[in-house]
């Protein structure tokens, strides 16, 4: 597929993390979109070139990323790739130079995989997804769409993570376990068993939290 430019949609800390990952792949970033009043500032150099509203100018020749963070709440993610992928933009797929990406994995459109992260063979990560820094999918997971498993999480083999799930840093998801859609999982939790409800969990042990 052409290697075109890209339009990041996001200006904050997360399009920072984009930014260097993109740029360390050798990938040409055109310009961000983000709120009115950022248009005309810039981020790490590059230049806020519009808002949401402009995205319809640069989809004929430009690839897109979503570079608005997901902590907990997906939902601002998955309301840009619904607005941009109706207007007909592609989604690029974004491997910082240090990450280790198998090549018998698959990871869909939209997903960014920060540096220091490894996805490991016959593992499989949907679209719009965040693959953080030093974050571990080991061989055989399943990774769903617009999920977010964060810094230095281990997913052990054979794990499957839904849709629209938040991993917490620092936690590790036992060889073969299963993580349901609509799920939190904090930082440093250890995942021995399935999830099935949607909530946030936390702790150690394990417990779901009663909001």
């Amino acid at each position: 597929m052409e290697r075109r430019p890209l339009i990041l949609v996001g200006g904050g800390g997360h399009c920072k993390s984009v930014i260097d990952a993109a740029l360390s792949a050798g990938l040409e970033v055109r310009g961000i979109l983000d709120r009115p009043d950022e248009v005309g500032s810039s981020v790490l150099g590059l230049p806020v070139v519009g808002t949401d509203d402009d995205a319809p100018a640069y989809a004929g020749d430009c690839d897109f990323v979503i570079t608005v963070g997901a902590i907990k709440d997906p939902s601002v993610r998955m309301r840009l790739w619904d607005y941009l992928t109706g207007i007909g933009a592609r989604m690029a797929t974004v491997v910082a130079s240090t990450a280790r990406v198998s090549p018998f994995a698959q990871v869909g459109a939209g997903t960014v995989i920060l540096h220091n992260a490894c996805v490991n063979a016959g593992s499989n990560i949907g679209c719009n997804t965040i693959i953080n820094t030093l974050a571990n999918v080991d061989h055989d997971c399943e990774v769903g769409s617009h999920t977010h498993i964060s810094t230095c999480a281990a997913l052990n083999g054979n794990v499957t993570v839904a849709d629209r799930v938040f991993v917490g840093s620092n936690t590790v998801v036992s060889q073969g376990v299963s993580i349901g859609p609509d799920i939190v999982v904090g930082a440093g939790c250890l995942v021995h068993h399935r999830l099935t409800l949607p909530g946030t969990y936390a702790g150690n042990p394990l417990r779901k939290l009663p909001f």
